[in-house]
Parts: C-alpha cells; sequence; structure tokens
C-alpha cells in the first residue's frame, strides 16, 4: 500500500477514534428529532382527524392527514439535515421555486383539488341527488376531490370539478328542483 494511501487511512482512523461519540451522539440525535416529527405529525394528524371525524366527509380525513404527515416529514427532515450541520438554505429555495413550477404546471389538477375539496366542505349537493349542470344531467353517484361521477343515461359521465364549481348548478333533492 503506498504511503500517502497508509496516511490516510491513519488520519481517518484516528479521527473516528477521537471524534467517534461525539459522530455517534449527534447521528442519535439526528434519528431522535426525525423520529419525532414523524409520529409526531402521525399523532397530530389522528388527534385532528378525529375531532372533526364527524363534521368532514371521510376522502377529506384522508386528505389532510395525508398533508399533515407528508409536512411534518419534510419539516423533520429539515430540521435533522439542520441539525447535522449541513445548510438547508438553498434546499428550503429549491422547494419553494419547485413548488412554484409545479403550481403552474399543475394549475387544471390543483383547481379541481380545490374544488373537490370545497365541493366536499360545501356540500351543494351530495351522492344519489339528482344535478343539471350546463349539458350534463344524472344521479350522482360519486364526488371525488378530481372530478364527480354523474350516471347520465345509463353512462358514467365525470365532471371535473372545476367545472361544477364555476358553472350553476340545479340540484333536485328528493325529486324536488331547487
Amino acid at each position: 500500500m503506498p504511503d500517502f494511501m497508509l496516511s490516510l487511512f491513519n488520519n481517518i482512523v484516528n479521527y473516528f477514534i477521537e471524534n467517534g461519540l461525539i459522530l455517534i451522539k449527534t447521528m442519535f440525535f439526528s434519528l431522535v428529532i426525525f423520529l419525532g416529527f414523524y409520529f409526531g405529525g402521525k399523532i397530530i394528524s389522528s388527534i385532528l382527524l378525529n375531532k372533526f371525524i364527524k363534521k368532514i366527509s371521510p376522502e377529506l380525513i384522508k386528505l389532510l392527514g395525508q398533508i399533515i404527515n407528508y409536512t411534518s416529514i419534510i419539516i423533520g427532515l429539515i430540521t435533522t439535515l439542520s441539525y447535522l450541520g449541513i445548510d438547508v438554505s438553498a434546499m428550503i429555495a429549491s422547494l419553494g421555486l419547485t413548488g412554484f413550477a409545479l403550481g403552474f404546471a399543475l394549475k387544471d389538477i390543483l383547481s379541481n383539488v380545490i374544488s373537490g375539496i370545497l365541493i366536499l366542505i360545501y356540500k351543494p349537493f351530495k351522492i344519489n341527488d339528482t344535478i343539471l349542470i350546463d349539458k350534463y344531467e344524472g344521479e350522482v353517484i360519486e364526488i371525488n376531490l378530481r372530478y364527480t361521477t354523474v350516471l347520465q343515461e345509463n353512462k358514467s359521465v365525470l365532471v371535473p370539478n372545476s367545472f361544477l364549481f364555476s358553472k350553476p348548478i340545479v340540484v333536485n333533492k328528493n325529486n324536488e328542483w331547487i
């Protein structure tokens, strides 16, 4: 083995002997921080969802739980990397720019999802109601985050939620048009 490789190896071994406890302690606390955020997000998610379970539809509850979990994981990861001494300011800036670019790229999908959330919250119509919107008339058989399924002449029509949210809707509840 060449002398420079042997001295490099000796330097690495000496570094780990001298700083091993500090490295182990740092890695341990980093893991504790990340797991704290991970399980904290799960606990907060379950508490909030159990509190609102009777007031909000199951689809919206699932979506809110996922948002809380992913947000806590991202915050935990950034905090853990910062604790390890990694400069996370560039990472945070790139996350902001990525979110901005994805917002433009997925504008229509996000519009449908937000409209779907608002439909699930405000409930202008429910499953089994008959609705008339633009050229679509039929029974609502499913309300999804991206679209609402309407049964029209024995055919399932997937109407985007942003379309439902931006057009006037005539709702027939219990065979009474309102």
